[in-house]
């Protein structure tokens, strides 16, 4: 049945205000009868909620939309579905183990997280001079691989949104090569807890050069497939161009960074204008386009992945000319013991230096007590290092009283930065656009509600 209620009957003794206008119900199959009815009365505004159970809306993001036909005339985005209080966690964990806490965040881009925290660690720590040279080239060899990592999955998702279910299979199948990477390296293929304060858990494994090289000339031989598959496919234009128009101004008003800033002719990119780890001493170029809209968006990812491909070739290069040298500094009361080698179970400490601590130094065994047990203690202050990630400018705000353990730590997630454009995307829009715009700005609600 249909039911058309007054306002004051539908609120009459609940103690709550009438929302403005007519309320319609919908009850199965009366829809006809209330489209009816609005015609009637000249008022075509319907209220969606999108999400969070819809699957484009990349998991727990709910938007209420309101629709005149199929434009939209606003848009609301709701958060705060996943919260898993990562970052007050960090708060009763030594600075060490905070890294596996904060790798969760945006779990796409596990390692851009880690770098982000640990560099602001070492900072508090006065320590960001006695970083090895193989370290840093480790980190930024890590990084690079994440950001190709990350760009896959929002190129791959947002083309099966689109019903591009090949860019989809493609983008995937290259990123599993790249988690193959990750694992043989980290022993994990997310979540990777590598990036610690004062260097990384361990070096490259034997074949860790070599598998390197092959995994590098598979990427190059198989990612120009996005560039036949959709540059100049006239039904990916046709959905991607001039849609979900954000201009300069605006980018910079919403606190926009990344590929959407750099989409719309900002040339901003922090490895070239405030750089860490090294990446002052890389040959790379920044992408960007000024049109502004998705397709910009979608050409500047494939483009940025070229570019970390180039940065990762001088990394093995590196890598060959740093062999043997330390992934960890040289200060046993920070250096955290797992800068050793695994065991051959892979897993705990190797057996040199399980022998070394329970036979052979005092000192050592102590420090490794007082490290795992208590951690180290970090200088009263504050510090925040921004960081070129995947999605745009992150950061970790890290606050030290002096103890062993974060005082308080705030990340800078630019997903949840770019969520405050999808009005300004999509109002005005149409409904079938919002899909495309979400996948544009390529959101993880495990950074955005952390």
């Amino acid at each position: 049945m249909s039911a058309t209620t007054s306002d004051q009957d539908l609120f009459a003794g609940s103690g709550e205000e009438p929302a403005e206008g007519t309320v319609y119900t919908a009850m199965g199959g009366d829809w006809d009868d209330v489209v009816h009815d609005q015609a009637e009365r000249g008022d075509e505004r319907i209220v969606v909620n999108m999400g969070p159970q819809h699957p484009s809306t990349h998991g727990v993001l709910r938007l209420i939309l309101e629709l005149d036909g199929e434009t939209v005339t606003e848009l609301r985005s709701s958060i705060g579905h996943l919260h898993t209080g990562i970052e007050k966690n960090m708060e009763y964990r030594t600075w060490t183990q905070g890294v596996t806490f904060i790798t969760r965040a945006d779990y796409v881009m596990p390692l851009h997280n880690e770098l982000a925290y640990v560099l602001s660690v070492e900072k508090l720590l006065g320590i960001e001079d006695q970083i090895t040279e193989r370290t840093n080239i480790i980190r930024v060899m890590m990084a690079e691989w994440m950001r190709i990592a990350s760009h896959l999955v929002a190129l791959g998702t947002g083309g099966l949104e689109l019903g591009a279910t090949t860019l989809m299979t493609v983008a995937f199948r290259e990123r599993e090569k790249i988690m193959d990477v990750f694992e043989t390296i980290t022993g994990l293929r997310m979540n990777h807890a590598f990036i610690r304060p004062g260097g990384v858990a361990q070096d490259l494994p034997a074949n860790g050069v070599q598998m390197l090289k092959d995994t590098l000339k598979s990427i190059k031989k198989q990612m120009p497939e996005f560039g036949k598959l959709a540059n100049a496919n006239p039904i990916v234009k046709s959905r991607l161009v001039g849609v979900g128009y954000l201009d300069l101004p605006a980018c910079m008003a919403l606190g926009v960074t990344g590929p959407l800033l750099r989409a719309a002719g900002y040339e901003y990119d922090l490895r070239k204008a405030m750089p860490y780890s090294g990446y002052e001493t890389y040959e790379f170029d920044v992408p960007v386009r000024e049109e502004a809209d998705s397709y910009a968006r979608f050409r500047n990812r494939v483009d940025e992945m070229w570019e970390s491909v180039r940065i990762i070739d001088q990394c093995v290069v590196r890598l060959e000319q740093t062999q043997g040298q330390r992934v960890m500094i040289d200060d046993p009361k920070i250096a955290w013991p797992a800068q050793l080698s695994i065991g051959s179970d892979g897993q705990g400490n190797s057996n040199e230096h399980l022998k070394h601590i329970m036979g052979q130094s005092m000192e050592a065994l102590i420090h490794h007590f007082k490290l795992v047990t208590e951690g180290f203690r970090v200088p009263p202050g504050q510090a925040y290092v921004p960081t070129e990630s995947a999605k745009g400018e992150l950061g970790a705000h890290v606050v030290s009283d002096g103890g062993t353990r974060p005082f308080r730590v705030h990340m800078r997630d630019p997903s949840f930065h770019q969520l405050q454009a999808l009005p300004a995307l999509c109002e005005g829009g149409m409904l079938a656009d919002v899909v495309v715009n979400i996948a544009t700005i390529d959101p993880v609600l495990g950074g955005v509600d952390r």
